[in-house]
This record gives structure tokens, sequence and C-alpha cells, in this order.
């Protein structure tokens, strides 16, 4: 969520309740901040520490944290993020016995720990002894765990709770956003009286929200009368002697503390009867977020608290879930026939609750569910994470069981069982996590042939899923390398290189390299210094790591040789800040570099250093880093569509660019991080332009016609708000949702609603998907759970085709109920990158939307293209799809809410607004587009009848070589013609094909034509149509006779010409009649030889196919004559799809020669003879 709507003030209505629309994340700044001001009202001369390390769903605590900084001093706190999670843990440890270091400034120091799974995982042996020796009496510790239990960023699904059980800390589980901050107050005082840590369990669905809640009071909180406090106190006790007293230290711990800690919660009701049924029969238990599922599962099949209590059902929340407060629970339990314990993952309270209730007389000891029935089925598992369906379905039977007879729920869970029906499979794309545009690791993760490589955590974790990358094994985080130590001795293999990130090198990785060093493995490891830690929003790494430091303290290791590569040389060599010896070279080099280093014996390494892009397009809006002065266009006409600028690069930039010459390619203007990888493709299709801005509508003109256009539009009718409103809005990491869903849940606070938003962001940093769940009610009691349910959305803002057609989102959505606003521009998704003719299929995505849709609120266009009209870029995407969903009616918040929140955001404000604006003129009057006159581009006409295409064909190679040429062309194409029309007459898919092929080997790009294609007008047309005040332009080119073959790549060296070389290519382009004579220099090449070879044996074949051409080999024909259309590329890309060419030739070929039966023909014969 994009917490720059609220994180410097609050957003309230002039009532007694503060009410305020605030996310879980900056609850927990808040948190210590109320604490202290607690402590003031006390006199309590107190201070605080915060120390942690960051991970999703905590991933932006240290970022809001940073954000308040002058906020927490103001509030005598200290955030010192830790170095890695255990080492933060000692420090908050140190604090709890602050006075041992001699006369101090405060009486005692609270603190709060913060880290998620994993790193509670290898933080339990500080949890352990700190939590041992205690708490101060003015300090508690509160540690605060990220848990996710559905790996949505994570390696493994996890639960924390065993972890703290084991090291006797209770643990407290929040259901909600306020009971983040009731929960951290009453654990850090629980802390305190107890002398004991305390968690804070929180998960997505509640540190991930954002809710309006009621910030005007808070809990206060009583010591127990029922429990008697040792004269020696429950905290730190600095007389008890280590380790001689060890024993009592764990007496005190168990006999104590722990019975001290179920007193403190008994005394201030933590675990509370929120529904008591007069006659019992069914008692339910809820912890944690599987609260939220319980009461959503009941607003799902109708369940009012009156009918519960009909049924004799009684709901008790429990927010400690360990040690469970067992009193209490008992007393709940007794006298109902079954007790059904709602927990997600492994049991912990249920199995507490057996064993309290198993001594218990049988007229007290319920039948106790839960993970379980009575009979062992499984009733609620342990895997995964529940849904408000799950445990619909679970209530249900166990109601059943217990006697009541309630068709009418069983008509109700029938209506969620259809809703949640999955949708009819398909072929689908997935838009899966992919390196950033201008990525570093989309280079430092290569790795040469023969050589495979170990992966770890962080950004480039995802060269596991390319293939290409030969990345074949994860660890965790700090273990890099080490499962090569324990596997070595046993391989065939001689050497691995493995990836290490800067910031895991810094937190534990650092460890790994000395085992390898021990071990003498033989290992190469690369260590990738981005300078940033992406992963979790672009924080620094902890400490002072710099990659010339990284490399003197490498050496001290008793790493010899070590190598530093780098995207820009110039600024290290001759460095004398890095280790004695080290070499630098360019990221060109890193290839040949590995080879290199994987034959030296024993650990080596690479130490690569390239900013993080999306850290740089980030320095470069705040005016921190200078933004390179040019930006890289490709000449569509010149370029083949080969994708070898896609290979080079491994950019998601590279966008495909559909022509009526068949698919090409085309830079992202809005999306490109300037990293220029791209123009490595061996293509001269490579234009680079300093001094240019990307060209944009007159903003004045655009805005005069949107006031005159926006005066006039009618106010829509608001949607009324009986029941909870839901919003799903998907899109991809970085284009706006989760500012989207901010801005709802903000507006709706204004407008004086209730609102929750849960963002899922998995891995949205890198191109993932991404989606907001946007609930908006009258009052804050009708929204039991942030999560929307199976067909409970109201409205789809689907900013991303691909997400939206995803079956997670699809079950959202509800032919009845779901109203549609869709995004229909194609963003390539990662197969794009490693298969240049992927083609999502548009039509069935969309389809698949539209029959979960109502059909009379489906709107669909391309509203990304409508926005780079308008404003020159897609980033208003979302804001003018929410304009045009506001003004069909389908969003129920006001215009001046909206626009109010737009404005407290403080980004591109003007042009959020316009987008805003636009949406609403588009849905009123689609025809508005017309006035904008956006610059396009010339367009290639486009054929729709054989006889056109062969026209247009005919013109561009009269241009290409001349009139005689041209008729060599026609006169095969009417010869194919012929065929067909002698098999199929009103058929001409053969002759199609010819007509397609043929132009393409006729109009090879040789010298003559590329230069013939950079002088024509539509050349400057195309970039004038994209650019503004271009300086200066440049072509990248490999010219045969002047280029040198590059020793790194085996390719000859491509190199930028400037302005200069335009006279000199009309020059060349003047000399086409040359071409294939005997003064043709260009032609006695390999390459110029095997195209005209292509050119004369393709009219050899094609004659003898239509001269044998019958109904059965008809789609052998059409496919043979298509192969020449996977001919494309130059230089040595072209080489290898020729040969590809001639083996594929040679089997198609074969296949026509052979004898075909009657009948055997394929899809195209076969539906002819149908007819």
């Amino acid at each position: 969520m994009d917490t720059a709507l609220t994180s410097r003030d609050a957003i309230a209505s002039a009532t007694s309740r503060q009410w305020t629309f605030i996310t879980g994340i900056q609850a927990l700044v808040r948190l210590p901040m109320i604490q202290r001001e607690r402590d003031r009202t006390r006199n309590f001369n107190t201070a605080g520490l915060i120390s942690g390390y960051r991970g999703s769903p905590l991933g932006a605590y240290d970022q809001q944290l940073w954000k308040a900084s002058k906020q927490l001093a103001a509030h005598d706190i200290v955030f010192q993020p830790g170095l890695n999670e255990d080492l933060a843990a000692t420090a908050l440890w140190g604090a709890q016995v602050h006075t041992v270091f001699g006369e101090t400034k405060v009486d005692g120091v609270f603190g709060i720990w913060y880290g998620k799974g994993p790193g509670v995982d290898r933080t339990g042996d500080v949890f352990r002894n700190a939590n041992m020796m205690g708490t101060s009496k003015l300090g508690g510790v509160l540690a605060i765990s990220g848990d996710d239990h559905a790996a949505q960023s994570s390696m493994w699904p996890h639960q924390t709770d065993g972890i703290f059980h084991s090291a006797s800390i209770p643990v407290l589980q929040p259901s909600n956003v306020r009971e983040v901050i009731e929960f951290g107050l009453a654990g850090i005082e629980m802390s305190r009286y107890a002398g004991l840590w305390v968690s804070l369990k929180t998960i997505a669905e509640v540190v991930e929200t954002a809710a309006t809640i009621d910030m005007g009071s808070w809990p206060t909180f009583r010591e127990p009368t029922d429990f008697a406090v040792p004269a020696h106190g429950l905290n730190w006790d600095p007389t008890l002697s280590w380790p001689a007293q060890r024993g009592e230290y764990e007496r005190r711990l168990i006999d104590e503390r722990l019975p001290a800690a179920r007193a403190w919660a008994r005394a201030n009701q933590l675990d509370r009867v929120i529904l008591a049924a007069p006659t019992k029969r069914l008692g339910i238990v809820t912890v944690g977020k599987a609260h939220q599922d319980f009461m959503q599962a009941c607003q799902d099949l109708g369940l009012s608290d009156e009918k519960l209590r009909a049924m004799g059902v009684s709901v008790y929340k429990v927010a400690m879930s360990w040690p469970l407060e067992t009193e209490g629970a008992s007393q709940f339990a007794a006298g109902n026939r079954e007790v059904l314990v709602i927990e997600e993952k492994r049991s912990n309270v249920e199995a507490q609750l057996k064993d309290a209730l198993f001594h218990r007389p049988e007229s007290q000891r319920p039948v106790l569910t839960g993970k379980t029935d009575a009979a062992g089925n499984t009733l609620l598992p342990e895997a995964w994470e529940f849904s408000s369906h799950l445990v619909a379905r679970a209530l249900v039977r166990r109601l059943e069981a217990n006697g009541v007879d309630a068709p009418d729920i069983r008509e109700r869970l029938s209506e969620l069982d259809a809703a949640a029906k999955k949708p009819a499979a398909a072929v689908i794309p997935v838009r899966a996590p992919f390196f950033c545009s201008g990525c570093p690791h989309n280079t430092s993760t290569r790795t040469p042939e023969g050589s495979i490589s170990g992966g770890g955590i962080g950004c480039h974790v995802i060269a596991l899923s390319q293939p290409a990358l030969k990345t074949k094994v994860a660890s965790h985080m700090g273990g890099e390398g080490a499962q090569w130590i324990g596997a070595a001795p046993f391989s065939k293999t001689a050497h691995v290189f493995q990836n290490l990130g800067d910031g895991t090198y810094q937190h534990s990785g650092l460890l790994a390299i000395r085992a390898a060093v021990a071990a003498k493995t033989n290992i190469t490891y690369k260590i990738l210094y981005n300078d940033a830690v992406a992963m979790t929003g672009g924080q620094p790494t902890e400490g002072t790591n710099d990659p010339a430091g990284i490399t003197r303290q490498l050496q001290a290791e008793g790493i010899e040789k070590i190598a530093f590569v780098t995207d820009d040389p110039t600024r290290w060599q001759g460095n004398k800040t890095l280790a004695p010896g080290v070499g630098v070279y360019h990221r060109d080099e890193l290839d040949a570099v590995q080879r290199q280093l994987r034959e030296v014996p024993g650990v080596t390494a690479i130490v690569y250093e390239q900013t993080c892009a999306a850290e740089k397009r980030r320095r470069r809006k705040r005016k921190e880093l200078p933004d390179p002065d040019r930006r890289v266009f490709i000449n569509h006409e010149v370029c083949e569509g080969c994708g070898d600028c896609s290979v080079q690069s491994n950019c998601i930039s590279v966008e495909p660019l559909e022509t009526p010459l068949g698919r090409k390619r085309a830079i992202n203007q809005s999306a490109c991080n300037k990293d220029f990888s791209c123009v490595k493709g061996f293509c001269p299709s490579f234009v680079e332009v300093e001094g240019v801005k990307v060209r944009k509508p007159d903003s004045k003109r655009v805005a005069g016609i949107e006031a005159e256009l926006v005066a006039a539009l009618p106010a829509p009718k608001l949607p009324a708000l009986g029941r909870p409103f839901n919003i799903y809005i998907t899109g991809i990491g970085g284009s706006g949702v989760l500012t989207m869903g901010a801005i709802l849940g903000a507006a709706a606070g204004i407008d004086g609603l209730a609102s929750t938003v849960l963002d899922f962001t998995g891995m949205s940093q890198k191109n993932g998907a991404v989606v907001s769940q946007v609930r908006i009610a009258a009052t804050d009691d009708q929204i039991a759970a942030s999560r929307i349910g199976e067909g409970n959305a109201d409205l789809l803002l689907g900013a991303d085709l691909v997400v939206s057609a995803a079956p997670d989102s699809l079950l959202r959505l509800s032919a009845s109920r779901t109203a549609a606003v869709l995004n229909l521009a194609p963003t390539p998704t990662p197969d794009f990158i490693t298969d240049r003719d992927a083609t999502p299929p548009m039509k069935l995505m969309q389809d698949r939307v539209r029959k979960r849709c109502s059909n009379e609120s489906f709107h669909a266009f391309d509203a990304g293209t409508i926005a780079q009209s308008i404003f020159g870029d897609t980033l208003p995407t979302h804001t003018l799809m929410l304009g045009y969903a506001w003004q069909k009616g389908l969003v129920p918040l006001s215009r001046d809410a909206i626009n109010h929140v737009i404005e407290r955001n403080g980004a591109a404000v003007d042009m959020n607004k316009s987008a805003f604006n636009w949406g609403r003129i588009i849905a009123a009057k689609p025809d508005a587009l017309a006035a904008i006159e956006a610059p396009k581009p010339p367009s290639i006409q486009e054929a729709t009848t054989l006889d056109q295409l062969v026209e247009i064909h005919r013109q561009r190679l009269v241009e290409y070589q001349g009139s005689a040429y041209a008729k060599r062309y026609v006169d095969l194409v009417m010869l194919a013609r012929e065929a067909d029309a002698r098999i199929a007459p009103k058929h001409d898919a053969f002759a199609t094909a010819v007509a397609r092929s043929a132009y393409k080997l006729m109009a090879y790009k040789d010298e003559y034509e590329v230069a013939r294609l950079y002088t024509t007008p539509a050349f400057r047309e195309s970039l004038m149509a994209q650019f503004s005040d271009a300086k200066k332009v440049s072509i990248w080119l490999a010219p045969p006779l002047l280029s040198s073959i590059d020793p790194r790549t085996g390719r000859p060296k491509k190199r930028k010409f400037g302005p200069w070389i335009f006279p000199v290519l009309k020059v060349v382009a003047g000399m086409r009649e040359l071409r294939g004579t005997a003064l043709d220099i260009f032609g006695y090449t390999a390459e110029r030889r095997a195209e005209r070879r292509l050119v004369a044996e393709y009219f050899d074949d094609i004659r003898k196919v239509c001269s044998q051409l019958s109904l059965e080999k008809l789609d052998q024909a059409i496919t043979f004559a298509s192969l020449p259309m996977d001919i494309r590329g130059f230089g040595p890309v072209k080489e290898r799809a020729i040969q590809d060419h001639v083996v594929r030739r040679a089997n198609v070929l074969a296949a026509l020669s052979g004898s075909a039966k009657s009948g055997d023909g394929g899809t195209l014969s076969s539906n002819i003879k149908a007819a």
C-alpha cells in the first residue's frame, strides 16, 4: 500500500471518536509513541528501542520508521535496524539489562523487535536466553513476527507460534488493525509485569491491511488481584548469578512468570466472550486472523448474532494463543455439547484446551473439534491458509452434527460452493515475477556454458525460473554456497558459482563464505552489490559495506583471486580502496571473468557492482542521481523481430510491436530504466537519441478541452451501501495499484464511511501480479474480514488483463453482482522474453472475465493507450479507470473525497486529477478522444485481401530494387493463386503464405536496404512522433567490412555512429541498383550469398509444390510455404535461423513428397472437403 497518504497525519472526522485511516504497518509505528505517551502520563522516565530486520509482511516497517524519525525522537524512541534478526534481539536484550553498564539516563527501556518467520527461526537462541533472563520493570519487549501462512513472499509457508512456545514467550494474535495497537500495548504491559518477552504475531491480512479505526482511546490495563507476586519480583534479577543459578532461572520462568502472564491476561480480559447463547450447544473459539474468517462466514451464511444465539452458538475470541489462559477458556467450554476451535496452521489453542479439559468431569468436557472432527476426519486443515468459505463449510457441518436443522443455511452454503467453483481450465499466461527493466541481475546472474549456479534470498532468486541462467538450487538466507560444501565431495562437478546479494552478505552471508574457505571448496561467489534492498522497497543495507570494502573483507578472509565487475569501470580504475590485486572489468566481460575464475582451485569471488535499476529510477526522480539525457528507439522498419535484443538484455521493457509486416520490437519509454543493454542485440535497428524528451500532447490545449467537457458531464447516481461494497483492483507491481487502493480507502474515511484495504503484493516489486482488495461500508462492524470472498466483488478495476483473468481473481467475481472496468492494453509477460512469438490469448482472457461479470456493467477498453495518448505516459491508467467507473455510477464515494485524497497524496496531483476527469469524459463521451490529436507514427498500410497484400508488397519491392524485381514476386504469387484455385476455388491460404514468405525473402535487409530505411521520411516521422527536441541522433551498427570480431562474444562489434552517418547512408541507399551484381561489394559475404540462394531455392520449391498441390497436401504445403517467416535477424542470429530453416525445410519437403491417402489432410483441407 502507498503509505504516503497517511504517514504524516490522520484523516479524521469531526467527532469525539478519532477515525483514522491507517495501515497495520503504520499502526506499528504509532504503537511505541502511544506507549511513551502513556508512560509520560504516569511520570515514568522511560525510552524506547526498536530493532529488527525487514521481511514481508513487515518489509516496509523500517521505511515507515525512518519517515517518522522526528516523531520517534520527540518520544525518546531510538530506531536502530539490526544487521540481522538475532543481533537485533541481542541488542534489545541488552536494553533490558542496561543498568549493568553503569549509570543510566532512563529508568527503563521498552523494546520492539521485528522480523519475518525465518528471522524468528534464526533468533530462537537469543529469545530463549533473553526471555530466561527476564525484562526490566519499566522496560518490556514486544517481539513482532511477520508470518506468511501461504508463502506469498517466502520460500515456504511458515508459522512462528511453535518457536515462541519453545522459548516460553507468550503469543498475542491481533485480528485487525486496531488490535495491532491494542495488543501491542497489552504485550508491553504484560512483559513489564510478568518479566517475559511477549510476541505479537502478525500476518498480511492484519498488518498489510489498511482500515478506518478509532484512535481516540486505548484500554487501561490493571494488575491481577488473584496472583501473588513473589518477594524477589518477576523481572530481571541482577542478584541471580549465572551459571550457578540456572535452575532457579528456569524455576522462576515456569512456576512464576508464565502463571503471571496467564493471570495478567485474565485480569485484563484479553480473551473474551463476544457472543453468549442462553442455551449452550456449540461453542466457537477463534484465534487471530481466523476470527475474520469466522465472522465473514457467518455473514455469508446469513447468521446474525440473534440467529447464532437461537441456535445455541457462543463465540470466544482468544487473544493470547500461548500460554492459553485456561480458566476463562474452560468456563466458556463448560455446558457446550461441542467446542470448535478455529485457528490457522497447526493446532495450538486446540491442543492446550484439550489438555485443560482432559481431567474435567464428563459433564464439563464437551467434544472438542478443530483440525479434525470427533471421528478423526479432517475438518480445518493445517496446510496453507483459511478462507471464509472453508470455515463456513466446517461450521455448517458442526451445526448439523449438533442437531441444528437449518435448510436456509445449507442453501446459502450451496450458493457459496457454486461461487467458489473454479473456472474451466484454460491455457492462459501467468503474471510471474521477473527482473525489472534494466535490472543488474539481467547480466550478473548469467552463468557460462558448462557451469551451474546456486541462488539465495534476494531479487536474484528469480534466476531459478529462467533456465538460461542455469541457477539450479536456492538456499535460506545466510546459507548460500554451504550446500555445495556438503555436495562437492560426492559430485563429479568440479566447481559452481553462487549468487549472493549485498544485503544477505551483510546479514549473514559472509559466514557462509568463511565456511567455504575453511572447507577449501571450489566455488566462485558472485557478490551482487546493488546499493539497495530492492526486494522490500529499496532500503539501504545495514552497516557501512561498500563494494571496495567487500573486496578487502573477502581478501582478509583468505580469498586470493577476486574480480571487480561493474557497468562503469572508469569510476574504479586505479581506485586505491579496492583490495590489492583486484582486477576491474566491464560487465560485458563477465562471461570471460567467470570462465577464468572457475579454473582457479578453492574459493574465488566476483564483486558485481551496479545500482538497482528501480532505485536508480527513484533517485533520478528525487534529483539525487543524474538522469542520462538519452533514449533508445527501435526503427521498426529495420527490425526483424528476431528477439535477440531481448536475449541480450533480458529486459522486460523491450516489448512486442504488431505491424502489417509482422511482429517487431519497441521500447516502452515509460518503463525503460535506461540500462541500454538492449543495443547489444545484433541488429541495426537501434537508434540512440540525445537531448530528447518523450513527446506529449499539448497540455494547455488538453486542459482546455478537459475543462469544457467535464463541465457538461452529468453527476452519476452512486451505489447505495446496504452491505459492504467490494472493489477488486488488479495490476502489475509499480503501476499504481496500491496507490489506487489507498485512495479509495482514504476517500471512504473522508466521506464518513468505514473501509479496509488489503494488498497482496507477493513479488510485485519484480513485475509480478499485485491485487488490492477494498471494502467500504456504512459502519466498521459491517466489515467482518478484509479479504473479499468468492463471488463478492461489486467492482473489478482490472488494470492488467492477465492478473484479472487469473483463477484467484475470477473466483472473486460474480455474473449476478460484479461490474467491471477492464484495461485491454497488452502488457507482455516474461514469456515474451524467452519466446519471441509468445502471444497472449487476449480474447480468451477477456471472455473469461466477461463470463464472471454482469453483462450490463462490463466495460473493456485500452485504458493504457488512452492514458498514453492524453498524458504521454501510462502511469495514470488506474486513475483514469477509476474516473470511468465513477462516472458510470460504480463507485460509492464522492468526487470531492477522491480529489481531496489525490491532493493529500501529493504525487502527480494535477495529472491524476486530470486522469480522473478524462476517465469520466470517456465514460460519458467515448468519441471525445478525437479532439486530443495525439501524435501518431506513420502507419504501414494494412491489407485485408490477398490482392491488397500483393500490391503493397509489389510497391515496396519496386522501392527496394525495381519493377522487374517486383514482377518476379507477383508472378510467383499468381502461380500459387492458380494452384489454390485449382483445388479450392474459394480459398487462398496457400497463396497468402507464399505472398508473405516470398516478400520476406526478397526484401532481405542488406546494407542498401537498411540505409534506405534510415533515409526515408517515414523514419524521421516515427522518431518525432515519439520524441521532441532531438539534439543528436545516432545508430548502433556493425558494418561487415569495418567491424572486427569481439573475442568475448564471437560476434562483430557494434559501434555507435553519430549524425554524420546519415549522409553516408543516403549514398549507400542510392547504390542499391548494384545489389547482386559483380560491383556489389557487400554481396560477397556469406550472409548475402545465403540470402540470394534462399530466394532462388524458394522460387524453385514453390513452383514444384504448385505443380503437385492437392487438397490432401494443402496444410503441409501451407506449412512449407510459411517456413521462411522464421528466418529473422542479422549476422550470427540470421545464420542460426538459416541453419534451423534448412533442417525444417528438409523435413517438410520429405512429408510433402510422401504419399498421402485420401482423408489424410489437415485442418484446412478437412474443412474444405466438408464444405
